[in-house]
């Protein structure tokens, strides 16, 4: 006998998806001009020229990987969105164990900004909690390149939301609920970019 069983795993589905759906709205109805001006900023990077730069960590810097490979390759496989210039900070084990091992793991991010970034570029933060020490070292070396910064946030938004110009956060304290509204917000963006770069 499994110790989950199937009626157990459809409530915790069910109760997932009502979560989800209540945090989206939240963020759609209460936030939407956050959620719009973001894009704006990831858009008119793209038109200028500039480069995206994603960083997070664990699940958000999968979510930053994702958010790249979409961006690079393409959502929708029906798509004629040309490739848009992105890259994940979090992808160069070489790079990172470097850093963290000889600057210590805060400049993990820092260290590469400072190499890459230029003044047209963005720099998108991705934190369920927005207290992550390094992402907070991260959009201050991207201030300092005078490249325009973004975050996706949870919770009230944390130390990283007055550090950035703009913070999409979503209304949860469940980590796995934010991290899902994270991803929604992550293919709206790819939906609103596919008809301005085709």
């Amino acid at each position: 006998m499994h110790p989950f069983d199937s009626e157990r795993a459809l409530q915790h589905a069910q109760d997932a998806i009502r979560d989800t759906e209540h945090s989206a709205e939240r963020l759609i109805t209460e936030s939407f001009a956050d959620l719009w001006r973001a894009f704006e900023i990831v858009r008119d990077t793209f038109q200028n020229g500039g480069h995206l730069h994603a960083c997070g960590n664990g699940g958000s810097a999968a979510d930053a990987q994702h958010f790249v490979t979409e961006l690079v390759v393409r959502l929708d496989s029906h798509s004629k969105r040309r490739p848009l210039p992105a890259t994940a900070l979090s992808t160069d084990t070489s790079i990172l164990t470097a850093a963290a091992n000889d600057l210590g793991f805060d400049r993990i991010f820092a260290r590469q900004i400072e190499a890459r970034v230029q003044p047209r570029d963005l720099v998108l933060l991705i934190s369920t909690s927005g207290n992550s020490h390094n992402l907070l070292v991260a959009a201050e070396a991207a201030r300092l390149r005078l490249a325009r910064t973004i975050a996706l946030l949870g919770h009230d938004g944390g130390a990283l939301k007055p550090l950035v110009d703009c913070a999409v956060v979503v209304p949860s304290d469940n980590t796995q609920r934010i991290q899902e509204v994270h991803t929604l917000v992550l293919h709206l963006w790819c939906e609103w970019l596919d008809p301005v770069f085709t």
